[in-house]
């Protein structure tokens, strides 16, 4: 797909993911890229650096990795009890790795216990419920996928289903039924993406405009989720929510 964008001579790319951003770059080092990515696109080799990105493409990054201590905390506060968590995590995703080395960092820090599930397929979704059920885990962490948001239902459904308080890394899984997401806006992630194709096209090239870092946060709470599950949300917690759904 990259090749035939090229060969249709395209003005400017858009690159939703790293995974789409190393294609995109494998295939075009004239035509402007914009990425938008939940690792560190240096470490990627995308860029050669934040500040100055030279080359051909430029973007945005939500850092997912750097999130993971405030996630555990947050989860921690709605769920005092369980010694053990879980993180969903698909390997194939850039971000895995740091991801999952903050996420352990984090648990540790506070006494808990984190058991990674890797899943790449839908039945290993499946299979990792089951397993946390089984085992009788009660506390799950998502993280931020590609992959994994392109089956926010299924996650949502099975949740709901072995009634296990989940923290999600966006909105969208919360809006779908979720219990709480804490994480980067896409929205305002994207369009700041926009915004970098418009300059673009404007004439401005991709080497002079920095990799932007994530501005906004949101934390967003899904209140009739939490009574279906039991749950009393600390109000210190209900506070600082960005936007609480009920």
């Amino acid at each position: 797909m990259a090749a035939e964008l090229v060969d249709r001579r395209v003005v400017v790319m858009v690159a939703a993911g790293g995974p789409a951003a190393l294609v995109a770059k494998a295939a075009t080092t004239t035509i402007p890229i914009v990425f938008s990515t939940g690792s560190d696109p240096v470490k990627d080799g995308l860029v050669e650096s934040l500040n100055q990105p030279r080359g051909n493409l430029t973007g945005v990054t939500t850092l997912a990795g750097e999130l993971g201590s405030k996630q555990v905390k947050l989860l921690q506060e709605v769920l005092p009890q369980p010694t053990t968590f879980a993180f969903l995590t698909n390997p194939e995703q850039a971000s895995a790795a740091p991801q999952t080395t903050a996420l352990e960092t984090a648990a540790r820090a506070i006494g808990r216990q984190l058991l990674v599930l890797r899943v790449s397929t839908e039945r290993e979704i499946d299979a990792a419920f089951a397993k946390l059920a089984q085992q009788r885990i009660r506390a799950l962490l998502v993280s931020s996928s590609a992959f994994l948001t392109t089956r926010v239902n299924q996650i949502v459904v099975l949740a709901a289903h072995y009634a296990i308080p989940t923290l999600y890394p966006i909105r969208e899984y919360v809006a779908a039924g979720g219990l709480i997401s804490y994480g980067t806006s896409f929205a305002a992630a994207y369009r700041q993406v926009g915004v970098y194709v418009g300059r673009i096209l404007k004439g401005t090239k991709p080497a002079d405009l920095p990799v932007q870092l994530p501005t906004k946060f949101e934390l967003v709470i899904n209140l009739k989720t939490t009574k279906t599950l039991g749950l009393d949300i600390p109000p210190g917690v209900l506070a600082i929510a960005d936007e609480v759904i009920e």
